[in-house]
């Protein structure tokens, strides 16, 4: 990939998780951290949903054709986000008194190309 087209690339990245971001603020959740990396991964969102804390995993596909973002959510990525969280778990205090739980963030061009769709899947898989 070349410098523009990764510069590009990430770009939309961030404008996904931007968007995964304040979609999920208007469903209550509140902002805990953004983009918290360690040694084992990142994850792109931490928010709270009551008396728990969700990992959130977004992801954008501009095409369906090789599956679409939750699918490409990998047994891998899923031991990475995991091993991620346990570590942000370990490492900030008054964590304990929450639930942990993994969301799945998929967002993909809507047809009209005005606004995206996302797709929230909740509890999209357990540690």
């Amino acid at each position: 990939m070349s410098l523009l087209g990764k510069a590009k690339h990430l770009l939309t990245g961030e404008a996904a998780e931007q968007d995964a971001c304040e979609y999920l603020i208007k469903q209550k959740l509140k902002l805990v951290y953004k983009n918290y990396r360690c040694r084992y991964g990142e994850i792109d969102l931490i928010m709270q949903d009551g008396e728990s804390l969700v990992f959130v995993e977004v992801r954008y596909r501009k095409h369906s054709q090789f599956g679409g973002g939750a699918e490409s959510v990998t047994i891998n990525k899923q031991r990475k986000l995991i091993k991620t969280a346990s570590h942000y778990l370990q490492q900030t205090s008054n964590t304990a008194k929450f639930a942990a739980r993994f969301d799945v963030i998929a967002i993909a061009p809507s047809n009209n190309n005005k606004q995206s769709e996302i797709d929230w899947i909740k509890d999209a898989f357990q540690a």
